[in-house]
């Protein structure tokens, strides 16, 4: 067995043979109860779980213990966290590919007109998002290193940070673009970034292969992108899966299996993890993909995810439909998009990029605007968040895990998500929002446990309804 989490080659830390065995063990433990208990007594203690441990869990049937699983990752999540919900929005830069994946609406050989935003179209769609509420973006691009080069991506970068409206501007820019260079992900870095996302799609090699055509096909390379864009700098990186491309159980425990070689080696486990499920997309049927996760199971690995990497962000997006978008965010999802638009030129309806005939990159399945987002999260008792502290005040990395693993991550989080809600009740919201998120500020104010930080966030908040902004713990 080649399985190494500190190896540097993705054949060793994602070992197919582990995976296996692991999975085949994991059914005949997960038929025990005192054992699934003895796993959900330690993952109850906050430290997370190994991947073996986690696959016991995903092989878990019985209705009683699955209740368990779920009360116990709301419970993880709201304990490191808070009820705090982030709230970001994609932003679609360029849908130019060189690649031909089968799952992607942007497939290079889809018949579709191409498009890339100008600076000048890049600055009405960030007035359309500022003026939806939002601070933090996670800009996205095909690979195509003629028609979307980094040097582009950069100036787009430059732009975003440098535009200020009247209630304020964009503080957060992650970045989901294809593996590249060290060299690369240091002037990402120096660009300001905030988290580097590359979804691996599936852990599988040999449906990795079958997927993939040009650059992105090139499994080591990819697999490995992480590593280099930590060892340039990069404090914070995500993780994901697209779930359906391969059996579930095998990809959860791939990406477990990658967070633990993060931590094994370099020192800090992946700040996100994202959990896409394929949606349909031009020239793409969800039919075609016999691995699609039913919803049921989808809930599972949620969970299951939550109690094996408690510390780490988890991103539910509009590929899933309201309603059961609120079920699975009540099993440990600690970031959501709200608002979304997967097409270039979609925010502003860009008229020179001709949005009518545009193409997105997949349909989504929840099209409510983000206050009635927030609106739903608030009745829901979440304290829907923009905030971007961390991230600005440098507790990112390894600081950011050092206060995340003793719980004191929720002192700043919890009176931060107050002071960023009670911005966007005051900027963008109307009398019912103002009425559920005053409510919500005033109930989460008085559980704050110091005296003193209570005490500030009131000072703040009041600062804030005066017109002051950007105030931060």
């Amino acid at each position: 067995m080649s399985y190494d989490p500190r190896s540097s080659n993705p054949n060793d830390f994602i070992d197919p043979v582990e995976i296996e065995s692991t999975l085949a063990e994991a059914a005949l433990q997960a038929r025990d109860p005192r054992a699934v208990r003895a796993i959900l007594d330690r993952a109850a203690a906050f430290g997370g779980l190994t991947h073996r441990e986690a696959a016991v869990l995903l092989n878990v049937e019985d209705p009683a213990i699955l209740g368990e699983v779920f009360t116990l990752a709301r419970h993880i999540k709201e304990h490191i966290y808070g009820r705090r919900i982030v709230m970001f929005a994609p932003l679609y830069l360029s849908d130019f590919c060189v690649n031909q994946c089968s799952y992607c609406g942007y497939n290079h050989d889809n018949p579709m007109p191409r498009r890339r935003l100008d600076q000048a179209e890049l600055a009405e769609e960030i007035r359309v998002l500022e003026g939806l509420g939002h601070k933090r973006l996670a800009l996205e691009v095909g690979e195509d290193p003629v028609n979307c080069p980094l040097d582009y991506v950069l100036e787009c970068i430059k732009t975003i940070y440098s535009l200020k409206f009247k209630n304020g501007s964009i503080r957060r820019v992650n970045v989901n673009i294809a593996a590249t260079t060290e060299e690369d992900y240091r002037r990402l870095k120096d660009a300001g970034i905030g988290t580097y996302i590359l979804f691996q799609e599936t852990y599988h090699k040999p449906t990795y292969m079958a997927v993939h055509k040009g650059p992105k096909r090139n499994y080591e390379w990819h697999t490995s992108a992480h590593d280099r864009a930590m060892r340039a700098g990069i404090d914070d990186v995500g993780l994901g899966v697209l779930y359906g491309l391969y059996d579930w159980k095998f990809e959860t425990v791939g990406m477990l299996m990658h967070a633990e070689h993060l931590e094994a080696s370099l020192g800090v486990g992946p700040h996100t993890l994202s959990v896409p499920r394929i949606r349909a997309a031009a020239g793409v049927s969800a039919c075609d993909f016999p691995h699609l996760v039913s919803d049921d199971d989808f809930k599972k690995v949620v969970a299951v995810l939550r109690l094996a990497t408690p510390y780490a962000g988890m991103i539910l997006s509009t590929r899933e439909p309201m309603g059961y978008r609120e079920e699975v965010i009540a099993l440990g999802i600690s970031q959501v998009s709200a608002g979304s638009c997967t097409g270039v030129g979609g925010y502003a309806h860009t008229p020179k990029l001709g949005f009518e005939d545009a193409v997105p990159q997949f349909e989504p399945a929840d099209h409510r605007s983000p206050t009635e987002v927030l609106k739903d999260l608030l009745r829901d008792g979440y304290i829907p968040s923009y905030c971007t502290a961390c991230y600005r005040e440098g507790r990112t990395g390894d600081r950011f895990m050092k206060l995340a693993k003793t719980g004191q991550i929720a002192n700043v989080c919890q009176p931060n998500a107050l002071l960023t809600l009670m911005e966007y009740i005051e900027d963008y919201g109307d009398e019912e929002l103002r009425s559920l998120g005053e409510s919500r500020i005033k109930e989460e104010l008085a559980t704050i446990p110091n005296p003193k930080a209570r005490e500030a966030a009131a000072a703040y908040l009041q600062r804030i309804r005066g017109g002051e902004r950007d105030l931060r713990f």
